[in-house]
């Protein structure tokens, strides 16, 4: 097929090409004969067979699903703009982004926070501390409103020295945070 007639074919290769194995967490051999990954690499990592993905690539199949673009998006790193473009390819436009409801707490559990006398707190989905009482805030100011759990513990070595068992705590807090929001 001409370059010029498969644009999605080209673009496809193009970012297939960009990307490294060891950009998406795959083992690079060093023994290559393209450069970047592999068709039957991308298939793995987008989720579709091997024998679909060289379909793309080739042009025999002109109207992929968004959800197949937006994984291949991702393989390849795309940002919102190219994403964008991989999906005008065949016509399609991005789904609008939803956003996310603003998690809030009743005004019945602020009252027992603040009648607790240890430190309390409450966290949302997405691990974010959505009120404290002053004394959770006097053990920690990562315990504030507004303030992510997961982000202070990764990233403020105050907050990690409070946990002895950094490595413990932190696959706990990963592992719930997966739990919350799934994959």
């Amino acid at each position: 097929m001409a370059s010029g007639r498969n644009l999605l074919g080209d673009y496809l290769r193009a970012h297939r090409a960009r990307v490294r194995p060891d950009q998406v967490g795959l083992p690079d051999t060093g023994n290559r004969r393209v450069p970047g990954l592999r068709r039957a690499e991308v298939a793995l990592l987008a989720g579709i067979s091997p024998d679909y993905y060289l379909r793309l690539e080739q042009g025999r199949d002109r109207h992929p699903s968004p959800q197949v673009l937006e994984a291949l998006a991702r393989v390849f790193g795309l940002d919102p703009t190219g994403t964008a473009y991989l999906l005008s390819l065949t016509g399609q436009s991005p789904a609008r982004a939803r956003r996310r409801p603003r998690e809030t707490v009743p005004e019945s559990i602020r009252k027992l926070l603040v009648s607790l006398h240890l430190p309390a707190f409450v966290e949302g989905r997405y691990l974010d501390v959505l009120d404290a009482n002053p004394l959770a805030t006097a053990l920690s100011p990562r315990l504030a409103p507004g303030e992510n759990r997961l982000r202070a513990v990764f990233l403020d070595p105050a907050e990690r020295a409070l946990y002895p068992d950094w490595d413990d705590t932190t696959a706990r807090l990963v592992a719930g945070f997966r739990r919350s929001v799934g994959r």
